[in-house]
């Protein structure tokens, strides 16, 4: 069955579909399983699809979408799984505004009920050139390769104790200085549901290269998944020969998207040079740097996120943990110049061979 696509959802980007497609009705019940279907209803909430580049396209019923099969556990968004079994005809609903696609079993009340869709088939790709025989697309294909040889750059990692805790505006403070500063800063998202917006974040405040977990071929991170995640993610901006890497993980220091295993994981956690906390109040400050000491050995290097926000909140991350808080929004040139300060101090050489340092005339 061919049939012509309304909007395309960023999840599926590894396979570069075009508004022209080819369906199975047969359906591959499996995280990353590019599907297509019509959606259902109207909503005046939560009713954007990001397009393959990463603008906000509006939804609406009747809209043909291409999206792909995947689970989602967010606190402050939808809750949902992959059924065992699915049928063309069937009714899911999208899970994220990338297009990620799965039966919800929970939502937060200030979003609403997702929107439903009509399973239609499963997208065929062609990968033998004149073949007539299609393969059920999955957006592992095109993927990343592995990560089998890690960076020896330094890495930022930048943790958060929950979604919406401000970890983006710090990658995006630190990407901003240390380019500023001469440094080739390459930007990445290790954990999360797919989503472009994040990573062209970092991109727009002047990382040279930036990749995330969905171009290593997941739909949403996950323990299981994470850590090769992050390996091949973090090869790949290696091999674009960066002198710096800032790795947001998305969601939190305690959530379900495989954060932990990351920074449990011996060979990821020593590429750490510093370690930033993004928080929303107090207690989570607290609780946070406590976290990520006692049960990862992770001493973290600096608090921010909106427990920074003002005066009140960098006064008790100092009384309480000793480390500085500088909010990231307000106070951006100085995270990234302490960040710098660090590394140098830390990292034989750093700063030494800066790879967008401007020449002087001769």
């Amino acid at each position: 069955m061919r049939i012509h696509l309304d909007k395309i959802g960023s999840v599926t980007r590894n396979l570069r579909p075009s508004e022209v497609v080819t369906l199975t009705r047969e359906i591959k019940a499996e995280a990353g399983s590019v599907v297509a279907g019509r959606i259902i209803g109207e909503k005046s909430v939560y009713n954007q699809l990001e397009d393959l580049h990463g603008r906000l396209t509006r939804l609406h019923s009747g809209d043909v979408i291409l999206g792909a099969l995947g689970h989602r556990n967010a606190l402050q968004g939808y809750e949902g799984v992959v059924p065992e079994r699915i049928s063309a005809g069937d009714k899911l609903h999208v899970l994220n505004t990338g297009g990620v696609i799965g039966r919800c079993t929970s939502q937060n009340p200030d979003i609403g009920q997702p929107f439903e869709i009509e399973i239609l088939g499963q997208l065929l790709v062609y990968p033998d050139f004149g073949s007539r025989v299609g393969q059920p697309g999955n957006i592992r294909m095109g993927a990343l390769p592995a990560g089998d040889v890690l960076p020896t750059c330094p890495v930022i990692y930048i943790a958060g104790t929950c979604m919406n805790a401000g970890k983006t505006h710090a990658a995006c403070a630190l990407v901003r200085g240390l380019s500023q500063a001469g440094f080739k800063v390459g930007g990445c998202k290790l954990t999360g549901v797919s989503l472009m917006r994040d990573k062209l974040a970092m991109k727009d405040y002047g990382a040279v290269t930036v990749a995330d977990f969905t171009d290593a071929g997941v739909t949403t991170s996950n323990p299981a998944t994470a850590p090769a995640g992050a390996r091949a993610v973090l090869a790949a901006l290696a091999r674009q020969g960066v002198d710096i890497i800032v790795a947001e993980t998305g969601d939190g220091i305690m959530g379900e998207y495989g954060v932990q295993e990351i920074l449990a994981d011996p060979e990821l956690r020593a590429l750490g040079k510093a370690y930033l906390l993004c928080a929303n109040d107090p207690v989570g400050v607290a609780g946070g740097v406590k976290e990520m000491k006692d049960v990862y050995g992770i001493q973290v290097d600096v608090v921010t996120g909106p427990a920074t926000d003002n005066d009140v909140g960098t006064r008790f991350v100092t009384r309480a943990t000793g480390l500085p808080g500088i909010n990231a929004r307000t106070k951006p040139r100085i995270l990234a110049e302490h960040i710098q300060e660090l590394l140098e101090e830390r990292v034989p050489g750093f700063g030494s061979n800066r790879s967008n340092v401007l020449k002087d005339e001769e």
